[in-house]
């Protein structure tokens, strides 16, 4: 199907631009669950760290939003579309570079260096869609918040650990 096509059908841009994030997703639960029994399980956790279950469905959640996010820039005519939408993709890789960092690597330290990068490119995207539709930008507000707190948590991996 080729993007003239898809643009002419908004719900599946919709759900496009909605499974991409999910896909972001997908991809950094490799690097997760894979240590999640093994090395995550031996660390020390800061005693506000919430439970394992409560990761899955925030992200989801998160993840949702970034896509309904990305689609309302994609819907719109501003010339700036283009540049917002790659920033949004750069941030989506530098997110599952995170859980490679931290789960893959098995390294605090590295997944520290790695969000303190991604909080910057939440903020960069948040800028670039705000100047193309501000409900884009909104919708991102959970997402800066959610991971301001996982910066928090990861230096608390980090200082324990």
């Amino acid at each position: 199907m080729e993007l003239a096509s898809v643009r002419r059908r908004p719900a599946i841009e919709l759900l496009a631009w909605v499974v991409l994030a999910q896909l972001a997703g997908a991809i950094g639960s490799v690097f997760t669950v894979t240590a999640l029994d093994s090395w995550y399980g031996t660390l020390v956790r800061p005693w506000f760290a919430p439970p394992n279950w409560v990761f899955g469905p925030v992200w989801v959640t998160l993840f949702a939003l970034m896509g309904v996010a990305a689609f309302l820039v994609s819907r719109s005519d501003n010339p700036r579309r283009r540049r917002a939408l790659a920033v949004f993709v750069g941030q989506l890789v530098v997110n599952v570079s995170w859980s490679f960092a931290f789960f893959g690597l098995e390294s605090p330290a590295a997944g520290l260096a790695v969000i303190v990068v991604l909080l910057a490119a939440i903020v960069a995207t948040m800028r670039e869609f705000a100047l193309v539709d501000w409900r884009a930008a909104a919708l991102l507000v959970p997402y800066l918040a959610w991971v301001s707190f996982a910066t928090v948590l990861n230096y608390g991996f980090w200082s324990l650990n």
